[in-house]
């Protein structure tokens, strides 16, 4: 049975092995989504389970996915639109979706490709199907990146929300999926990225660096800087970007060694950081940024040697990433980039249970009581446990006691002794003496207690 299509909602055919939004929005492609969670719909399993939105320069996109259609809808600032304008803005808000997530790219034909090829990439397919590479925003993949050196995915999440939050006023702010929109309780502000000239200025250093950047503030400040100082922040007619903006998406038409020898001018721009943006936003398919810990799974998973016992964790030299990135180009061919983020993936620990079916809960009236008997039954047993551990540290205690006793009665049983096989003893004034002495003394008294 077809999931219904939410209210307000268009739908769009197309199945989970195509795309998976839980997946390819969180494994660090991207940093700005938010996801709620829905509440349960008892209509169908394959109702949506999540909410995803993301603000750009003029609305705000909101997308659910079932197992075969994503459902999509556009939110505006200001007064409703008119049936012409919600006319077009669906048709732009479609037109941006099937770009953004390269709709046009077949990924279950990509898939089979990459599993005839690669073997650990067929044991792998199954559990992480839908995963493909966005085709981002240029100036916000770059910036987004220069946050990732030395960084986690929740921390440069956190850092992007940060920025846009600082720089850029507030589109429109909008309730959880679960109230309605005339509900003012616990709104969200949705703030656009903001563009290049609004990050240029000397002072985005020290509030970025108050707002955690580190380091990272000053690159992204003088990265903006140097784009706009080269190619200018007038706006352009036709995208409402700045014309450094445009510049950034005209790095699509150059090779790949030329649109990268552009980006690696910028400051706090390195291989990886630039492959990233070549790959995630300038159409470089078959580009694979490298990382130690892409370089820990061509070492796992593809016979590459290690350097010096490293085990993939030492420094990564130019030739280091070669190698790599040569390796897995091998491999998987043309898409490189696209295969190598389905193992990136599949390796992040936020992933370690991704695509593996929980248990199917009870529902009849036996199994929910068999269920609350498991649960007693639990209970009962860890009380007994603890108490048979609290008895058995009292028998240990008892133990000791009793040990320390039998040693004191056999070392006094050996005094005893020594005193009646001593040749000595025959002797009177020897007995007397040693019965005066201080070992003596104590075999008596440990005697006379034990008679007690």
């Amino acid at each position: 049975m077809a999931s219904p299509i939410p209210a307000g909602f268009h739908a769009l055919p197309l199945s989970t092995i195509q795309l998976s939004l839980a997946a390819v929005l969180k494994c660090g492609q991207s940093f700005r989504w938010t996801c709620y969670p829905l509440p349960s719909s008892p209509s169908t399993e394959s109702s949506p389970t999540h909410e995803y939105r993301l603000c750009l320069r003029d609305r705000v996109v909101c997308l659910r996915q079932s197992s075969d259609y994503l459902f999509y809808r556009s939110v505006f600032p200001g007064e409703h639109l008119s049936a012409e304008q919600e006319r077009v803005s669906d048709e732009e808000t479609l037109i941006w979706l099937k770009d953004y997530f390269q709709l046009d790219v077949d990924l279950v034909k990509l898939y089979d490709q990459w599993s005839d090829r690669d073997q650990v990439f067929n044991k792998l397919k199954s559990r992480f199907s839908g995963i493909r590479m966005l085709r981002q925003d240029p100036w916000e993949n770059l910036v987004s990146f220069i946050c990732s050196s030395n960084n986690n995915i929740p921390r440069i999440t956190k850092m992007v929300h940060a920025l846009c939050k600082q720089y850029s006023p507030s589109l429109i702010s909008l309730p959880p999926p679960a109230l309605s929109e005339s509900d003012s309780r616990g709104h969200t502000a949705y703030h656009p990225f903001p563009p290049p000239s609004l990050l240029a200025a000397p002072e985005v250093k020290s509030t970025l660096r108050g707002l955690g950047f580190g380091y990272r503030a000053d690159y992204i400040q003088r990265t903006a800087k140097m784009l706009v100082d080269t190619h200018g922040s007038s706006m352009s007619n036709s995208e409402s970007r700045e014309n450094c903006e445009e510049w950034l998406i005209g790095l699509r038409d150059l090779s790949t060694e030329a649109a990268r020898e552009e980006l690696l001018k910028f400051v706090g721009v390195g291989r990886k950081v630039a492959d990233c943006v070549l790959l995630m936003s300038l159409d470089k398919k078959e580009v694979i940024p490298v990382d130690t810990h892409v370089y820990q799974i061509a070492i796992k998973h593809y016979g590459l040697r290690t350097v010096g016992g490293s085990k993939g964790k030492g420094v990564m030299t130019p030739r280091i990433y070669d190698e790599v990135a040569t390796k897995l180009a091998d491999i998987w061919g043309e898409y490189a980039g696209w295969a190598h983020s389905v193992l990136f993936t599949a390796d992040l620990k936020a992933f370690s249970s991704f695509g593996i079916e929980p248990p199917t809960p009870a529902t009849s009236i036996m199994d929910v009581g068999t269920s609350a008997l498991a649960s007693s039954s639990s209970s009962k047993r860890k009380h007994s446990e603890t108490r048979n551990e609290v008895e058995m540290q009292r028998k240990l205690k008892l133990m000791g006691v009793a040990v320390a006793a039998v040693a004191a009665i056999a070392a006094a049983a050996t005094v005893i002794a020594a005193v009646h096989d001593d040749p000595s003893s025959d002797d009177p004034s020897s007995v007397e003496e040693n019965a005066s002495s201080p070992t003596s003394r104590r075999v008596k008294r440990r005697r006379r207690s034990f008679d007690r």
